[in-house]
């Protein structure tokens, strides 16, 4: 091969790899935010020794998109949810880095920046976070065809408080709390959920989660309500489940919890549970580790061929 035509394969290699990578941020809803007041918007980003950046109040939810290119695309899409209990986003640790991998092996990711609970920006802080993961679920099945994702196989995956809105998102996604005249069928296909926060009870559940979400006095009925192990059904959706033994944040027994609920209900469900690792694996198990378990989980389920 000369040299022309070595530097045509280089530049071609090189653009695939920006289309592989290229990022689109969509602002969540096309019109006014739902459930939303007026208010400045006083979004930051502050930087954490621990796990790069932490994005904080945030009253306008957006889909960063990262797609991959035309010839790896497997048909498959992720909702990533990033954690940081309701109060903050790890929105590269826990979301474009990730994205990122799953864009590498052919699957469309999605980041979601969702509203973070707060009495001055929503008339009701409760529902707000699973209203934009509920709308970002509307929002990729309305734009499936532009995106060459398969209508049956998009998933949503959160981590720790991400965690519990992914799997409010799978046990609550026929509530009605968003606009959806066209019927636009918001049910995850699958869910992978990393040392999520699944309760709310007094008992397991990650109070200070709670509290940002419910405020300090939430009512019985609303603890309840977000306790997402009491209303797995059997079409809650099969669930990818990951967490440490040692988990101090959140105890482990959320995913147990939520584990053997799925079983109860013959839906189908993969736990892995490491001995060590603490919250949010930031020594061990390697991204590489558990995050290899979920895509064999994926492509054993078909949803990566």
């Amino acid at each position: 091969m000369n040299y022309k035509n070595w530097l045509i394969l280089i530049l071609n290699l090189a653009f695939s790899y920006q289309i592989s990578n290229a990022q689109q941020i969509l602002p969540l809803y096309p019109g006014k935010i739902l459930n939303s007041k007026i208010s400045p918007n006083e979004e930051q980003i502050t930087a954490n020794a621990l796990v790069d950046s932490v994005t904080r109040k945030v009253s306008i939810p957006t889909l960063t998109i990262f797609l991959p290119s035309k010839n790896q695309n497997k048909g498959t899409a992720v909702i990533i949810c990033p954690g940081g209990g309701y109060g903050g986003l790890l929105t590269k640790r826990e979301g474009s880095d990730v994205a990122r991998a799953f864009a590498k092996l052919g699957v469309a990711a999605f980041v979601l920046k969702y509203r973070l609970p707060d009495d001055r920006i929503m008339e009701d802080k409760s529902i707000g976070p699973l209203q934009d993961a509920l709308q970002a679920l509307k929002t990729v099945r309305q734009n499936a065809g532009k995106w060459n994702i398969d209508l049956k196989k998009i998933g949503i995956m959160g981590f720790s408080a991400g965690g519990h809105l992914a799997s409010s998102a799978g046990t609550h996604y026929d509530a009605r709390i968003i606009e959806n005249s066209e019927n636009i069928d918001l049910r995850p296909d699958f869910m992978i959920l990393v040392n999520p926060v699944i309760s709310f009870t007094d008992e397991i559940g990650h109070i200070g989660s709670r509290n940002n979400l419910l405020g300090k006095t939430p009512t019985a009925e609303k603890i309840n309500f977000f306790s997402n192990e009491l209303h797995v059904s059997q079409s809650t959706p099969q669930t990818f489940l990951v967490h440490t033994a040692d988990d101090t944040v959140v105890s482990p027994e959320n995913s147990f919890r939520f584990y053997y609920a799925l079983r109860k209900n013959k839906v189908n469900a993969e736990l892995h549970i490491y001995s060590e690792g603490e919250h949010g694996f930031l020594k061990k198990p390697v991204f590489e580790e558990w995050f290899g378990r979920a895509v064999n989980w994926m492509k054993d389920r078909n949803l990566i061929q």
